[in-house]
């Protein structure tokens, strides 16, 4: 039996594991961590399974906003001035995959196909794992101070409708019966009746992995360094504790796949985007669809641990220490939403956590043979849609792994591009 080491065990692991399994693989998953730990990007995900976030960071005009990054280290997008010399080529290229609309639109027609029907994917996984619950289909909504803010967007929301996302526009009193509880500064939403949520995404992948295990998966608490490679053929993984035979490898483990990505012939531009989230436990007020206000550039759910408040993007490498005061604004930015919630919360209420997006500077992951080594398989660098895409990132590996077609183009995610 064709022996498949899996990378990693956050979401795109954890899916890849089950989908290798189903194809008749023998697997090994190794990680050094706990699945659906805290240390992981899934766990801190903002909840959102949204298969219209088809729009890569970098849009048209995100170039002139470069000075406020770096001079505002709390705003929603910062760049810490020691790491820029190490982040500035990635910068470069992630302006450009969003200098024009056109471009713009080309990354939402090859990301679309990845993420559409994501939430029922997702729920036939859970359920799969006897965790069909944190699950949700019911839609997730937009919301702005006035419809002017939301032309302001339209050409973001043209490109979405362009690829197949549909919306309701919600005014006033319509969007207020939806969402009760929301400040009545928000005069206008849209709502995407397709989108999802899941209800606790570290739960959520440590069910996946548990579920793997249990139909024969073996997981090794070790980290990988490296490849044996001959001829261009895979003998086994390396490993901080020696190595493990393997006929074919995945690298889906996250912001440290890049050393492993070099060892088997691509150099990719693979950056840490260090993502925040805020938790209210026991809320006074639970909206009843997830949220993302216009104002805040955040997300917002409620989930089985409170309520959860989520974004900020901070370019500073993955050892830099948090700066706790960006999770505070969202915090903020969560009570000046609902004017339910009390100003005073205790400390004891309120948790906060950071984490590391691994992101490419297009917005797009890399999904493909590795030029080395064919017998290894990237699935990394989802950036903002690694949860979203990891249902179908799973599918797509095993189809790879067993030689079939991919059921989606991959043309656009391989890591060629950038050659």
């Amino acid at each position: 039996m064709t022996h498949v080491v899996v990378i990693g065990a956050g979401i795109i692991g954890a899916a890849t594991a089950i989908e290798a399994l189903r194809a008749g693989f023998d697997v090994t998953i190794l990680d050094p961590s706990q699945p659906g730990g805290e240390q992981s990007a899934s766990y801190g995900n903002g909840c959102w399974l949204s298969p219209m976030s088809v729009i890569p960071p970098a849009v048209p005009g995100t170039w002139k906003k470069v000075p406020k990054f770096l001079a505002d280290p709390l705003g929603p997008l910062a760049i810490r001035w020691g790491y820029l010399p190490k982040v500035a080529p990635w910068l470069a290229k992630y302006l450009a995959a969003g200098r024009t609309w056109g471009r713009v639109e080309k990354t939402a027609r090859a990301l679309r196909p990845l993420l559409d029907g994501a939430p029922a994917l997702h729920r036939a996984l859970a359920e799969e794992a006897g965790v069909g619950d944190l699950i949700g289909q019911t839609g997730l909504i937009y919301v702005y101070p006035s419809r002017a803010d939301f032309e302001a967007e339209r050409e973001a929301w043209r490109i979405r409708g362009a690829v197949g996302v549909r919306w309701l526009e919600l005014d006033g009193e319509e969007l207020f019966q939806r969402e009760p509880t929301l400040d009545r500064r928000y005069t206008f939403g849209v709502m995407v009746e397709e989108g999802g949520d899941c209800r606790d995404p570290g739960g959520y992948v440590a069910a996946l992995v548990a579920l793997a295990e249990a139909r024969g998966a073996r997981r090794l608490p070790v980290g990988a360094t490296g490849f044996r490679v001959a001829g261009k053929k895979l003998h086994a993984v390396l490993h901080t504790e020696g190595e493990v035979l393997a006929d074919r490898a995945v690298i889906c483990a996250g912001a440290r796949s890049k050393t492993l990505a070099t060892a088997v012939g691509d150099n990719v531009p693979l950056e840490t985007e260090r993502g925040y989230h805020a938790l209210i436990a026991n809320p006074e007020v639970v909206p009843r669809h997830g949220l993302m206000p216009s104002d805040g550039k955040m997300s917002i759910m409620a989930t089985r641990h409170g309520l959860r408040v989520a974004g900020q993007v901070e370019i500073a490498g993955l050892e830099a220490a948090p700066n706790w005061r960006r999770a505070e604004i969202l915090r903020d930015h969560l009570l000046g939403t609902f004017p339910g919630l009390p100003r005073d919360l205790p400390a004891a209420r309120v948790k906060f956590w950071m984490g590391h997006r691994p992101s490419m500077p297009d917005g797009m992951p890399v999904l493909g043979p590795a030029t080395g080594c064919p017998d290894v398989i990237h699935a990394f660098g989802h950036g903002h849609t690694g949860l979203v895409a990891g249902a179908r990132t799973g599918r797509v590996v095993a189809q790879l792994l067993a030689g079939s077609p991919p059921e989606i183009p991959l043309e656009p995610f391989a890591a060629r591009r950038f050659a």
